[in-house]
């Protein structure tokens, strides 16, 4: 930790709000990389940001700079337990705990198959091992995994499935297929479809989230919908 941080963060402990305004924006990257993990539960990214600020706030409060510790490696456990109490406590979606506990067998299920056959379960395999509807099945993976939205309009005005291809998600099933697939991607081409798809970022929101231009985002996000495209042939 370089010598203007350290002093920074020793004014902000003894209550200078300028300090602290400082650290915050200068850590506010962090913050959104963090709140970054938690998109698709329900709750604004930009919520989810505003949450983590107030983790930021207390870890400034609280470091002990005499300890030699990164400045980071101590704030991020606070970021994601602020956001996760907000989630617990006050999250837009709750989810009742006969769905969850159907959810954990069908996870289960899906992982069992997946070790035994290599290859991804569809809905009607899964509900058929569990002895569940496909309805059942299809409702208690959409309530208790992050999902992406199929039509959320971008700047563009053009949804996932316009780029896509309507033929690709045509029914249920298909958009179940999609969300896995999504899933599968690269971190990094993952974290863009979900802000450019779901959270409706244009490219260069995108980049200052990231950290890339928006040349970067650009090219990363024609790589993963090729990738979107070959996975769903």
């Amino acid at each position: 930790m370089n010598a203007a941080t350290a002093n920074l963060l020793e004014q902000a402990k003894e209550g200078d709000s300028e300090a602290l305004a400082r650290l915050v924006a200068e850590n506010t990257g962090l913050v959104r990389s963090v709140a970054l993990r938690f998109t698709g539960r329900g709750v604004d990214y930009e919520d989810l940001c505003q949450i983590g600020h107030i983790g930021m706030i207390k870890a400034i409060r609280n470091f002990d700079v005499a300890r030699g510790n990164a400045f980071s490696t101590y704030a991020v456990p606070l970021i994601i337990g602020e956001i996760k109490r907000f989630l617990r406590d006050d999250g837009e979606i709750k989810i009742s705990r006969e769905i969850k506990r159907k959810a954990a067998i069908i996870m289960a299920a899906r992982e069992k198959y997946i070790a035994a056959n290599s290859a991804e379960p569809t809905v009607s395999e899964l509900a058929a091992l569990c002895s569940f509807s496909e309805e059942e099945t299809v409702e208690c993976i959409a309530a208790c995994s992050p999902t992406v939205s199929l039509y959320a309009q971008d700047d563009e005005e053009l949804s996932i499935e316009d780029r896509l291809g309507d033929d690709l998600t045509p029914d249920i099933n298909e958009k179940i297929a999609l969300k896995q697939a999504i899933e599968r991607l690269p971190k990094e081409e993952r974290e863009i479809i979900v802000l450019r798809y779901f959270k409706s970022l244009t490219q260069t929101e995108v980049g200052r989230v990231l950290g890339m231009t928006q040349v970067t985002v650009s090219r990363r996000e024609q790589k993963a919908l090729n990738l979107l495209k070959n996975a769903l042939k």
